[in-house]
Parts: C-alpha cells; structure tokens; sequence
C-alpha cells in the first residue's frame, strides 16, 4: 500500500495549479489531504473521480477553513468523519477510514500561530488526540496516523533551530510531546529511512525560502510498532509543487 499525505492549502487554488494531472499519475494508492479549505459542495469531487480516486471528505463549519479528506483507489471497509471531541469536530481536523483490520488516522493538527488563545487550544487539541489514539491503539493496533502535525520534532528537521526555538511549531513542550507520542510506540517512518538534514516540508512564502530549501519538517507518516515490520520505503517530495507543503510518501509491505 502507497501512502501519501499532503498538505494542500487550498484544494481549489492546488487544482488551478496542476494537482489533477498530478493525480492521474498515479502517486499512491490513498492519499490525505489537510487544509482543503473547501465544503463538500466546492469540493472537486468529479475531477478527482475522473483520475481514478474515490473521494471522503469532512470540512470545518466555518466556510473555506481547515478540513481533511481521504482520496483513495482501495476500497475502505469504514469512513468516519471526526474523533468525537466537540471543537476538534467543528474544525474538521480528523478523519478515519479503515481497511479490514488496518486504521489510517488523517490528522490536520491545529497552528498557534495566529496568538495565544490559539496555542493554549493546541495544547489541548494535544492531549485530547493523545488520548484518543491511546484508545483506539486497544481494539485496532494496527494504525497509520498521518498529517500535518504542525510540529518539528527535533533540531534536524528545521532550518534554524537556534533563532525559531521560541516559536510556535518548535517550542520545547511542543517538541516534548512529539517524545512523548514516539516513546509511546509510534514510528516517524521517514527518520527510520532518512537521518539526512535539510529535508523539510513546509517553507514560508516570504523571502524565497523554498527555492533557498529554509523550511520545516511538520508534516508526517507514522505508524504504530505493530506495523514497524511492513515499512519498505518513505520520502518526501520537495518537486511537487501545488502548496506551500510538500507530499510525504510510505510504501507498506501488507
């Protein structure tokens, strides 16, 4: 199985800039979509059908804000749209689909970069999804939790560690929590192929960061131990180029 999860800021603004012919590609076998920033009813829906995906989508309440989306060419057994927590849900920042005793997790974490009030719910967008994966780890072990966390983990995956220590996106309990979620048995499939630096996949849109490759790694594949002996291949990919991330790639051994 091919595993992509993207960023796409916009799914709109991705299509007028190629992300169709992209897909009939065929760059993976399902593919998470964060930050669609569209209803179901502006969702592109038949283009996408047309280049061979089926479409689940779950959009926030507020009109062209957050929401997730599976694309897929692999019939799942279950859709769910949300994790049951109230604001998480009115956000559309998760969603579910399940394929026979395999739960792929499509995560848009929260950003704190819009102020205070912001980082205070990220924290408790945090715990909750902490929580909330611990329980369903119980009845299904067999999990891929993927997304833009909005969180670089260590030193490595950041261009500056040193000048953006205090920001959001790379602040210790933050990062602390990112130890947290690996020590308790998840696997960063990238870093467990890739212990290169300068691999990011997000760049601001200021100041030619991208051509300049001064970005963040704060989009992720991970899986549960139980799958750590199916991971053959992970990537990410800085030349394809519909939003200000990039797509991140795991092929499994199933």
């Amino acid at each position: 199985m091919r595993i992509i999860s993207y960023n796409v800021n916009g799914i709109r603004a991705a299509v007028k800039k190629g992300f169709i012919d992209w897909l009939k590609t065929n760059p993976a076998d399902v593919i998470c979509l964060q930050e669609i920033k569209a209803n179901k009813e502006d969702f592109p829906e038949a283009e996408i059908k047309a280049a061979g995906y089926d479409t689940f989508s779950f959009s926030a309440q507020k009109k062209g804000y957050s929401g997730v989306a599976v694309l897929t060419k692999i019939k799942p057994s279950k859709v769910t749209n949300g994790n049951g927590l109230m604001q998480s849900d009115a956000e559309g920042r998760v969603i579910r689909a399940d394929f026979g005793k395999l739960t792929l997790i499509n995560a848009y974490f929260p950003s704190g970069t819009s102020g205070e009030e912001r980082q205070t719910y990220k924290y408790q967008w945090l715990a909750e999804f902490f929580d909330y994966i611990g329980t369903l780890r119980k009845t299904q072990p067999k999990l891929i939790v993927c997304g833009d966390y909005n969180i670089c983990h260590k030193a490595i995956d950041i261009h500056d560690p040193v000048r953006n220590k205090n920001y959001t996106g790379f602040l210790p309990d933050e990062r602390a929590w990112m130890d947290k979620w690996f020590e308790n048995g998840f696997v960063d499939t990238f870093r467990h192929f890739n212990k290169e630096p300068h691999q990011y996949t997000w760049w601001s849109q200021f100041a030619g960061a991208r051509a300049n490759n001064k970005g963040w790694r704060i989009d992720y594949i991970n899986v549960s131990d139980a799958l750590k002996k199916s991971l053959k291949h992970a990537e990410i990919m800085p030349h394809v180029m519909h939003s200000d991330h990039c797509p991140v790639f795991l092929e499994l051994a199933l």
